[in-house]
């Protein structure tokens, strides 16, 4: 059971807060309520307590328990702090630090996540000193749950109205969820392992001008990047050139030709204990560089192309304890060409999929994979986002990689 301290501040929208202690309790969460000395003109300590089935704090200097300083412990005991209603006053004195009554002052004596549900006139809430206030909570890792819009106290119909509880709940469900999900990564197969990613196209240079590449757009590269990183992986990113945010954390390594990323990948790869060779690297380049732009001429053109450096098979020859998963982007014969890559790359898994289908793949947001392992394992992963596609696929290798 999950601990929730609720701050009730001096505004009409505390009559909601009975309802949002009603329903957090329906919810199997233990609250207790602390009101401000505003808040008790609109609501009594006598409501709380009796859905709550808890003492309810509205005095700092009140210290019923000789063995503890209050608000620091209430602090302590909470998982979770909302303060709902937040009145434009209790947001400004939270700003700066102010701690006069039991809700600042707790709030000011702890670093349990807390949670802020403004409610105000629309002209006290979009009012500049307002705002910068909640911008400096905000960077000080306050959580804030926007106010909607309806009919205000004040006759306004605007914005300013208390989210109603059953949003908040959810809310806050959501963020347990989030949390209990963050701490499972922390078991991880791939925590505190070192994941080498290779994204993105290459491309060849024919002259100053043109190039020879292909239509990869990186997506799946860098999704499972940012999949291997939140779960605990030192995540290097090799990519190619694209038009995407390196993720957070996660060091990268530019590169255009594929004989850069080659290099890049290799003076990688010793110390990675796990490869994805997910870049679609050029397997041909032009055997010559022009120094000068080519003019055009007269009937057709030739251009003499020489092989590239096969990097997956190099991985595939030279891998000790390296996991090492390939891709497959196929028109025909996916499967086929999938489980001969597999033997002949010697990969311990390859990802295919059918890039014919111009509906996914390349240069759009969704896949559709299929993995086959190298123990004769096939699992479809079906149609979805790249970036669910990544979590899947780390899904998958959580259960049998290590």
């Amino acid at each position: 059971m999950k601990n929730v301290l609720l701050a009730v501040t001096g505004g009409i929208a505390a009559y909601k807060a009975i309802d949002l202690t009603s329903k957090l309790t329906q919810a199997e969460y233990d609250v207790r309520v602390m009101l401000t000395d505003n808040a008790q003109e609109f609501v009594t300590p006598l409501a709380f307590q009796a859905i709550s089935r808890n003492p309810v704090y509205t005095n700092t200097f009140l210290e019923e328990n000789p063995n503890e300083i209050q608000h620091v412990a209430l602090g302590d005991w909470a998982d979770v702090i909302i303060v709902a209603p937040a009145t434009a006053n209790t947001i400004a004195k939270l700003s700066v630090g102010i701690a006069d009554d039991v809700v600042t002052s707790t709030l000011l004596a702890t670093t349990t996540p807390k949670f802020i549900a403004p409610a105000m006139n629309v002209h006290m809430y979009e009012n500049n000193r307002t705002q910068r206030n909640i911008e400096v909570l905000k960077e000080d890792g306050y959580h804030f749950i926007e106010p909607g819009d309806g009919f205000l106290a004040c006759g306004y119909v605007a914005k300013g109205r208390m989210e109603e509880p059953l949003q908040i709940l959810q809310r806050i469900n959501s963020y347990f969820s989030e949390e209990a999900k963050e701490a499972s990564y922390e078991q991880s197969t791939f925590n505190g392992k070192k994941a080498l990613i290779t994204a993105g196209p290459t491309i060849e240079e024919l002259d100053p001008v043109r190039y020879l590449s292909n239509r990869s757009s990186g997506k799946i590269g860098y999704a499972l990047a940012e999949t291997l990183q939140s779960r605990g992986a030192e995540v290097t990113l090799v990519s190619g050139p694209t038009a995407l945010q390196p993720p957070k954390d996660v060091k990268v390594i530019q590169v255009e030709s594929a004989h850069e990323m080659f290099e890049a990948v290799q003076s990688q790869f010793e110390q990675s204990d796990i490869v994805f060779k997910a870049a679609a690297v050029s397997d041909y380049t032009p055997a010559e560089m022009l120094p000068h732009k080519l003019k055009k001429q007269e009937g057709e053109l030739s251009v003499t192309f020489k092989r590239t450096q096969d990097i997956l098979k190099y991985l595939g020859e030279h891998k000790t304890h390296q996991y090492l998963v390939g891709f497959a982007a196929e028109t025909r014969d996916i499967e086929q060409y999938a489980l001969d890559k597999l033997k002949r790359k010697n990969t311990d898994v390859i990802i295919a999929n059918n890039v014919g289908d111009r509906t996914i793949g390349f240069s759009s947001d969704n896949n559709d994979y299929t993995m086959y392992f190298k123990d004769e394992t096939v699992v479809p992963l079906g149609r979805e986002s790249k970036v669910n596609l990544a979590k899947k696929i780390i899904d998958e290798l959580e259960n049998r990689w290590g």
